[in-house]
């Protein structure tokens, strides 16, 4: 009795490694298998590459967005500076020191030693 209690536990395991054998272990399974992750990995537009690639893409779609703002920013700077002549009066004497013939300008610069330690 015993023996045949053995017997019918073996069975089993047999018949799914027969089925393992039969799907698994199959050429075309292992062709497949081989296939993909050659795909995935190992070629030159791999998974690994294809994401990487994309990866780079949104960096430069970001990129775009931000210097389309600053364009438009500059952009309505220029057309508010070229429009208003206070405003490019107003311009010229904060970033390149500009003058009228009787002024006089007097530039104050701060220690930034002196600045740093309080």
């Amino acid at each position: 009795m015993e023996e045949n209690n053995l017997i019918k536990d073996i069975q089993p395991k047999s018949e799914t490694f027969k089925i393992i054998q039969k799907y698994v272990l199959n050429k075309y399974t292992i062709t497949i298998c081989l296939f993909l992750v050659w795909m995935i990995f190992f070629d030159k537009t791999s998974f690994l590459v294809i994401n990487e690639l994309n990866g780079e893409i949104h960096k430069y779609e970001d990129q775009l967005e931000y210097y389309k703002k600053e364009y438009e920013k500059n952009d309505a700077f220029y057309k508010k500076l070229m429009n208003n002549k206070s405003e490019k009066e107003k311009y010229a004497r904060e970033n390149y020191f500009m003058k009228k013939p009787n002024e006089e300008i007097f530039i104050l610069v701060v220690d930034s030693t002196k600045v740093a330690k309080k």
